[in-house]
């Protein structure tokens, strides 16, 4: 995944929106990679607030993949 030299689709084509909330602080995403079927959890901060990324993990602290 990193540090690859295979040529990656957008970041818009490769990753799908499963679930998404407005809170205050901004939008809460669900995202799934497409390539890899990997669950995260995203926040996109309002204005300069920041966001972060983050893989979901099961009870187990597994990540979560979908196919």
């Amino acid at each position: 995944m990193f540090g690859s030299n295979a040529k990656r689709p957008p970041i818009n084509e490769r990753f799908e929106e499963i679930s998404v909330t407005i809170g205050a602080y901004g939008r809460h995403l669900v995202v799934k990679d497409k390539e890899t079927g990997v669950l995260y959890y995203m926040i996109d901060g309002i204005g300069n607030s920041g966001g972060g990324l983050t893989p979901l993990l099961d009870s187990n602290g597994k990540v979560v993949i979908e196919a």
